[in-house]
């Protein structure tokens, strides 16, 4: 399996060469040549642990690995995590789910990709002998991922950018209490679209890249999107086989690559029928879904900070597919969007994907409705995919043919209480532990969560720096360090 640059100008590379770049040199993004057709893989795996999944699912693109070397960087990777499944399916209501993707070091969904890529880099280095400087911009939960991933990893150097003031406070001692003389936590003066639009900028200069072997931690990387991929079909082999038939994964999003993953899977045989984009107030991609139109705006801070974008980096990527995988296609987009702030794609047609948007005060009373109706607790970003299930709940009372003699049968009362087969099963992509954001959950449901982890910040350190969103500041950060 070679990959391929979005964008057409960078020569095909392997999965190694592609996880060690992370952005490819023409500006583009990385994906597989062809994504094979797995529908014909779905019964043998069905029932396989976590990692037994992860290695059926990486073997068809990480074929420069030894089979060994590649089972062994997934057994790392998901050794630490808190659950026996890695990543449990919670049942809710007969039709709503909940994946539960906070397990890992740093309770949140970033962990399952980060954790993998870590381990990736190691090998890499191994294999080479020679360092690597990794740089990514975050939100949130990517930079806190990355760094316990590579925190004191020999070999590998990481400067994380993250925007000043804009992430929760346990988010931000997750990056800045790390203690490794290897990771720099670098707090921007700006948006995360300022800081990653300094990212890229050092990415496209070929002496600076290739000076610090630059590799990008983002999930602009093809490993990030692999990896959650996983995830998907695990979910779905979990769900009861009466509610297989029409299935719609919600996932809060705001840089597109969680949904990326979902809708990939899909193109290679995952049986869902739809996507819901949950975005907060910073909506570009509940409007592009809407509209067809994708017109950049102001971030404005909000109860789900991870989710503050207005410049989707994955958007990229359904680009390049939902242009018949035209390159140059591809590339005059993305001028236009740069230029221009908007792009507005020609007889849209969303597909298998819907949208719903979810402002600072409707989030606080979602975590209100999902406590008081299900008795589950939820992060700020998750409640932005219970938004519609909240307030256009499904009733259960389906078939209207039931005689008044059917409520003295078993079979009678099944129909009365049981949604149709053909009702819709929602599976809401729950991205991160409530304990991360205790203010919000305290206010909301007025209990208090904790984690031991995020307890245990509170007796380290914090060391960051602070520069502004600026290209020359950033590099000439990175040269003297």
């Amino acid at each position: 399996m070679k990959y391929i640059s979005t964008r057409g100008q960078t020569e095909p590379v392997s999965f190694s060469q592609a996880v060690a770049h992370g952005l490819a040199p023409d500006g583009g993004l990385f994906l597989p040549e062809w994504l094979p057709d797995l529908s014909d893989c779905l019964a043998e795996w069905e029932g396989l642990s976590y990692v037994d999944l992860s290695l059926a699912f990486f073997r068809h693109f990480a074929d420069d690995f030894e089979d060994e070397t590649l089972r062994a960087c997934i057994e790392r990777a998901y050794e630490g995590f808190d659950h026996e499944k890695v990543a449990p399916l919670r049942k809710l209501e007969d039709t709503v789910f909940a994946l539960e993707l906070y397990y890992g070091p740093t309770l949140a969904f970033k962990d399952f990709a980060m954790q993998l890529l870590g381990e990736f880099y190691a090998e890499q280095i191994r294999r080479t002998g020679e360092s690597i400087t990794v740089l990514g911009a975050t939100s949130g939960d990517t930079g806190a991922a990355a760094v316990h991933a590579l925190n004191r990893r020999e070999g590998v150097r990481v400067f994380i950018l993250y925007p000043d003031g804009r992430v929760s406070p346990l988010q931000e001692r997750q990056m800045t209490c790390a203690g490794g003389e290897n990771v720099h936590a670098l707090a921007i003066d700006g948006s995360f679209d300022d800081a990653q639009r300094a990212l890229k900028a050092l990415f496209q200069d070929d002496g600076f890249r290739d000076k610090h072997r630059l590799s990008a931690v983002n999930s602009i990387n093809i490993c990030r999107i692999l990896a959650q991929c996983v995830y998907y079909f695990y979910a779905y082999f979990q769900l009861p086989e009466d509610r297989r038939k029409n299935v719609e994964f919600v996932v809060p999003t705001g840089n597109f690559g969680n949904v990326l993953a979902g809708w990939m899977a899909r193109r290679m045989g995952l049986p869902a029928a739809s996507f819901k984009v949950a975005t907060n107030h910073n909506d570009i991609l509940f409007r592009f879904f809407r509209t067809g139109e994708y017109q950049v705006g102001e971030v404005k801070p909000s109860h789900a900070p991870s989710m503050d974008i207005q410049i989707a980096s994955n958007f990229e990527r359904f680009l390049y597919y939902s242009t018949g995988e035209d390159p140059a296609r591809v590339r005059a987009i993305m001028k236009q969007i740069r230029d221009e702030g908007r792009y507005e794609m020609e007889e849209f047609d969303p597909g298998c994907f819907r949208a719903s948007r979810t402002t600072n005060e409707e989030i606080e009373q979602v975590m209100m409705s999902v406590y008081a109706r299900f008795h589950y607790t939820v992060d700020p970003h998750t409640a932005c995919g219970f938004m519609d299930i909240i307030r256009n709940p499904q009733f259960n009372i389906v078939d209207m043919n039931l005689k008044p003699e059917d409520l003295a049968t078993k079979e009678g009362l099944e129909k009365l209480t049981s949604p149709p087969p053909d009702a819709v099963t929602s599976i809401v992509i729950a991205t991160a532990h409530p304990a991360k954001f205790p203010e919000i959950v305290k206010r909301t449901i007025g209990r208090d969560v904790t984690a031991p982890a995020l307890d245990a910040l509170g007796e380290k350190e914090p060391r960051k720096e602070t520069l502004p969103a600026e290209e020359a500041a950033i590099r000439e950060f990175i040269d003297r360090h």
